[in-house]
């Protein structure tokens, strides 16, 4: 049996607005396993934004609780052990490409060949001759790029990534996901996408759709999303 990297039970996220109490998450239970490839639908507003920052540890539930039984306390989770890949360009704008994409490392206190591992990343979605570019001089696409380079610099156990693809054509948007799944093979490394994508999602082993802030699992993902 694969690890269990994220567990959650009867998750709830709930947030005040306008003087109410308003339910981004209502319940959530899963089980997020080593090498686990999952497509996280549903509509926008759903929660699924939400639930991905409640996996990585940056938010905290208001009811239920969320675990990391192989990977440790939410204090020690990021940027080594989850990578996440924000819908909104997170670039660092006084850094280049390069600089940006060592940052995991370079928090981790990695040991390894930083240099050799961010031209790797970077290579791997096509973006070596952008190493030195600021985010100002990128499109809106390199930069989606880029960070999921960042995501992966470090071999994190879990990635979690919030719309990949939603700012990126069409073509560029399967490039970007057959490079990811391509780097990905063969590793445990656990890969949750949220996605209004049917052909995203379809390429994911398993789905977890939101339906008002309440999360139903399935094992295949389904055609109409």
């Amino acid at each position: 049996m694969p690890d269990t990297l994220i567990e959650a039970q009867s998750v709830g996220r709930r947030y005040p607005q306008g003087g109410v109490s308003i339910a981004a998450v209502a319940s959530a239970t899963f089980r997020l396993h080593a090498g686990d490839r999952v497509a996280l639908v549903g509509r926008s507003g759903s929660g699924k934004s939400t639930l991905l920052h409640l996996m990585a540890g940056l938010d905290v539930p208001t009811s239920g609780a969320v675990t990391w039984p192989a990977l440790g306390t939410a204090e020690t989770l990021l940027p080594e052990k989850i990578s996440l890949v924000f819908q909104a360009p997170s670039l660092l704008e006084p850094l280049t490409v390069s600089e940006n994409v060592a940052l995991p490392l370079l928090m981790a206190k990695a040991t390894c060949d930083i240099h050799r591992a961010v031209a790797d990343a970077l290579t791997t979605f096509g973006l070596e001759n952008l190493a030195r570019k600021l985010p100002e001089q990128l499109s809106g696409g390199q930069m989606q790029r880029v960070a999921m380079a960042r995501a992966i610099v470090g071999n994190p156990n879990v990635i979690l990534a919030d719309e990949p693809t939603g700012q990126l054509d069409g073509p560029t948007g399967r490039a970007l996901l057959d490079a990811l799944l391509a780097h990905l093979a063969g590793t445990q490394t656990a890969l949750v996408i949220a996605t209004h994508d049917p052909a995203v999602a379809e390429r994911m082993e398993r789905m977890w759709q939101m339906e008002r802030g309440t999360l139903i699992e399935t094992v295949n993902p389904v055609e109409d999303i």
